[in-house]
């Protein structure tokens, strides 16, 4: 029996390896939108929530293609900064994937908040869309505090400075292996494998 074919809406090959880890074992080929001849589709993610943009990119590939898509958005929400960075959080300091600079002006926002009110949540949307255009939507969140520096080398974008609940290392300092047990994707991922489950059982 063929595999279904799931294009996954992002250059990044390290995240097409993190979600082919743990949907291993489904009847499924995961792929890159560059693998299906779309590497430069780029989509402008204007969308006011991590929904919006999730929908947005995945529907952009749904048109264009006869395959499952997904797509995914992910944000720090900060309590005490009434969310932020939020939606903008790969873009937070003015320019986009600027991992140091986003993270000294988070740094900047919560100068002087001690760290009992640096509360934060990772969350991530995941838009499933099938081959008949049903959309499935999934969700994951990790809840931790911000740190007063970063530390770790390990992971991207906000990770060295988010320190998750029971944990007293960051994602920075954790590596991968635990992070994929519990981060925010792993969640939402795990959300959508069910989903999937359920998507190939019923065709």
């Amino acid at each position: 029996m063929e595999k279904r074919k799931l294009v996954v809406s992002t250059g990044n090959q390290h995240k097409v390896e993190e979600i082919k880890n743990i949907l291993e074992g489904l009847s499924i080929e995961v792929v890159s939108k560059k693998d299906v001849g779309l590497g430069d589709l780029e989509v402008i993610e204007d969308g006011e929530t991590l929904e919006e943009n999730s929908l947005k990119k995945a529907k952009a590939l749904a048109e264009r293609l006869d395959y499952m898509v997904l797509a995914d958005d992910s944000g720090l929400f900060v309590d005490i900064l009434n969310g932020e960075p939020g939606v903008y959080s790969s873009r937070y300091a003015g320019e986009e994937g600027n991992d140091k600079k986003n993270n000294n002006k988070l740094l900047e926002e919560l100068q002087d908040i001690p760290l009992k009110e640096r509360n934060a949540k990772f969350k991530t949307v995941i838009v499933l869309i099938t081959e008949d255009k049903e959309s499935t939507i999934v969700y994951g969140e990790c809840k931790g505090k911000v740190e007063f520096e970063p530390k770790g080398k390990n992971g991207f974008g906000y990770d060295p400075l988010f320190t998750p609940d029971g944990y007293d290392k960051t994602f920075g300092e954790l590596g991968e292996e635990i992070k994929n047990k519990i981060s925010h994707r792993a969640k939402a991922l795990e959300n959508l494998k069910e989903a999937l489950k359920n998507i190939l059982e019923v065709d």
